[in-house]
C-alpha cells in the first residue's frame, strides 16, 4: 500500500454513502487510527484528507467518525459516522449490541460442530500486553463475550467459518477460536508457532457484512466482497464460494 492519502483512496472501496455515514470496504494492513509508535498513514488520515468537515465528529479528536473499529490485518464493511446524531445514533446501537455482524475466516483445523456458540469472557493475556485471552489465567476484569459460529466447509485440516459476534470486544473473534483450539489462519499474535497457510500473508479474517439501523430509520444492510486472498483460499480448497 502506497503511503499518501492518494495511494490509500485507490485502495478503500466505498460501499454506500449518504449525508449522515460512510460504508468502506477496509483493505488488510491499513491501521484504523495512529497508535503514537509511527508515522505510518491510517484510515484516520485518509477521512480528514477526502472529508475534512468529519473532524470534531464523535468522542475523540483522534478518532473522528469512527463508531466501531476493526483490526490493522482484518478486511472488510466499516461504517462511519459523518454528523454528530449519526455518530449517537449508530454508537448505541454497538452499545446495545444491536448491530449484526458476520465475518469470514479460515481457521486451522476441522471443527467439529457444524454450529456452536463460544460463550467465554475476555480478560487480558498475563503473558502479552498485546493479547486478550479467554482463558485461564487471564488477568484484569473479565467482560462478557459471545461469539456465534457457523461452519461453512471443512477440507484438508481447515475449516471455512461464517462467524457472528454478539459482542464487540478487542481481538474477540479471534481470542475465542484460540480458546477452543482452532485459531484463525495466519494469526501472528495468537498462533505464532503456525505457519501461515492457504496462501495467506495476513490474518485469514474479513468483515463480510454488517446491518443496522440509519438515522433515517432504515435497515441498512451492507456487504464487502469476499476478497480476493480468501478466494484463492477457496479455490486451493476446491470448496465453492457461499
Amino acid at each position: 500500500m502506497e503511503k499518501g492519502s492518494g495511494g490509500m483512496e485507490n485502495n478503500i472501496e466505498i460501499i454506500h454513502e449518504d449525508s449522515d455515514v460512510l460504508v468502506i470496504n477496509k483493505p488488510a494492513g491499513l491501521m484504523m487510527h495512529p497508535d503514537g509508535r509511527g508515522d505510518e498513514k491510517t484510515l484516520v488520515d485518509w477521512l480528514l484528507s477526502k472529508y475534512p468537515s468529519i473532524k470534531g465528529i464523535g468522542e475523540s479528536e483522534d478518532r473522528p467518525g469512527i463508531v466501531h473499529r476493526i483490526d490493522k490485518e482484518t478486511s472488510g464493511v466499516l461504517i462511519i459516522a459523518k454528523t454528530q446524531d449519526s455518530f449517537i445514533n449508530l454508537k448505541e446501537q454497538f452499545k446495545e449490541r444491536e448491530a449484526r455482524k458476520e465475518y469470514r475466516a479460515f481457521v486451522y483445523g476441522e471443527v467439529k460442530l457444524d454450529k456452536g456458540v463460544i460463550d467465554r469472557p475476555i480478560g487480558k493475556s498475563s503473558t502479552d500486553f498485546r493479547l486478550r485471552s479467554a482463558q485461564r489465567g487471564a488477568r484484569g476484569v473479565m467482560r462478557e463475550a459471545i461469539t456465534e459460529y457457523e461452519v461453512l466447509n471443512r477440507s484438508n485440516g481447515f475449516s471455512y467459518m461464517a462467524v457472528y459476534p454478539k459482542t464487540g470486544r478487542t481481538h474477540q473473534i479471534r481470542a475465542h477460536f484460540k480458546a477452543i483450539n482452532y485459531p484463525v489462519v495466519c494469526d501472528k499474535l495468537y498462533a505464532p508457532k503456525r505457519e501461515c497457510a492457504l496462501g495467506f500473508d495476513r490474518l485469514a479474517l474479513h468483515a463480510h457484512r454488517l446491518a443496522i439501523v440509519l438515522l433515517s430509520g432504515e435497515i441498512g444492510e451492507f456487504e464487502a466482497p469476499i476478497p480476493e486472498d480468501f478466494k484463492n483460499a477457496l479455490k486451493g480448497l476446491n470448496i465453492a464460494e457461499v
